[in-house]
């Protein structure tokens, strides 16, 4: 049976071998006493520090709320047209052409909606605005508004401030504070809508992926049930967007059949004018009823009479009787609590908060049914 021997290492290799040099650690000095935390000069110093801190973070954000408020316009316009791209995968499209379905139908629309309503619109604002004095001066045929002018000469006042803002066709530049004005409003808008439509993109496309990226600062043991109420915020916040376009398609139809009956000018751009308003929350329906009657001005004061009172009914059955129910029946939100929540957002952020507030308050009940009274009802 064959053996096999341990090698034997020469005298001469292990000769060679030099010997590990352990580095003595460095020597900086001997660690002194920790800081006295409950020193009044130490506790004035953190406090002025965190302060400081606060203050220039705050600063920051400030400088950066128009960014912010663009990210969060975006944000709501992603979640609100994810129901519909998530129609699209779950009939076995890729997600990435279902976001450009999605996009490419409403950039449709909206170029559909300036092909079709802005020119006449414009049209019939530019005739308004040229008529306007003698509008104004027609207020004199009325006994009883001439008598007031005679004694205050509110009607003379009018007439010299109508003309001097429309003289040489000024009134749009005077508007918005002159030439510079106007194209800065111009440059911001165009700027702005752009900035929203490539976040939009690229919110749609990776919604899931920042979702589950977000749920992984979760701890582990909570992370399902903050998953399940994450989808259903976002759920909610899909539904409301589905919901203020059937509130804006309701107030659309409504504006085409009553232009329609009295055979208002320009009907059709009129009611598209009024979808678009629709979505903007509170004051949508201000902006459209001034157009509406703007418009129907140029045909008669009658026309334009009969189409404000008759806008003004729709607004409050809207307002008391489509939307609570609508929103209800698409947040699971009483009606008091969708008004509420709308004028609160409205009044603290403006446009912005009026489209953020009815979701937010959807979704604060919803943590408050699941979190907060299961916890009182156990304790």
């Amino acid at each position: 049976m064959a053996t096999f021997k341990k090698p034997r290492i020469s005298a001469k290799l292990k000769r060679t071998r030099k010997p590990k040099v352990v580095k003595a650690p460095a020597d900086y000095g001997v660690r002194g006493a920790p800081i006295n935390s409950n020193h009044p000069f130490y506790f004035g110093f953190m406090a002025t520090a965190g302060a400081l801190i606060a203050l220039t973070v705050l600063k920051a954000l400030a400088s950066a709320s128009q960014v912010f408020v663009l990210i969060v316009i975006s944000l709501f316009f992603a979640i609100g047209l994810n129901p519909a791209v998530n129609y699209f995968v779950r009939r076995k499209i890729k997600r990435g052409y279902a976001v450009g379905i999605v996009v490419g139908t409403v950039l449709i629309f909206v170029g559909l909606f300036i092909w079709i309503a802005i020119p006449p619109l414009l049209d019939e604002i530019n005739s308004f605005v040229n008529n306007a004095p003698q509008l104004v001066n027609d207020l004199r045929n009325n006994s009883f508004l001439n008598d007031l002018n005679t004694k205050y000469g509110f009607i003379d006042s009018l007439q010299v401030k109508v003309n001097a803002i429309i003289k040489d066709g000024a009134f749009v530049i005077t508007a918005f504070g002159g030439v510079v004005g106007v194209g800065k409003a111009v440059i911001s808008g165009v700027v702005a809508g752009l900035t929203i439509l490539v976040l939009t993109l690229y919110f749609l496309s990776s919604l899931d992926n920042v979702v589950k990226i977000g749920l992984r600062f979760v701890p582990s043991s909570r992370r399902d049930r903050v998953t399940k109420l994450t989808k259903a915020i976002i759920d909610r916040t899909g539904s409301f967007v589905g919901g203020q376009a059937i509130i804006a398609a309701i107030a659309a139809v409504f504006i085409l059949i009553m232009g329609l009956i009295i055979s208002m000018p320009y009907t059709g751009p009129l009611a598209m004018f009024v979808l678009l308003c629709g979505f903007i929350p509170l004051i949508g329906h201000f902006i459209g009823m001034g157009v509406v009657t703007l418009v129907s001005l140029t045909d008669s004061p009658r026309t334009a009479i009969i189409a404000l009172a008759s806008y003004i009914i729709y607004v409050q059955v809207e307002n008391y009787v489509i939307t609570p129910r609508i929103m209800r029946r698409s947040l699971s939100l009483p009606g008091l609590v969708t008004i509420i929540a709308a004028l609160l957002g409205t009044s603290l952020l403006g446009l912005v908060g009026g489209l953020l507030a009815v979701p937010i308050a959807a979704a604060v009940l919803l943590i408050l049914d699941e979190v907060v009274f299961p916890r009182a009802d156990n304790s």
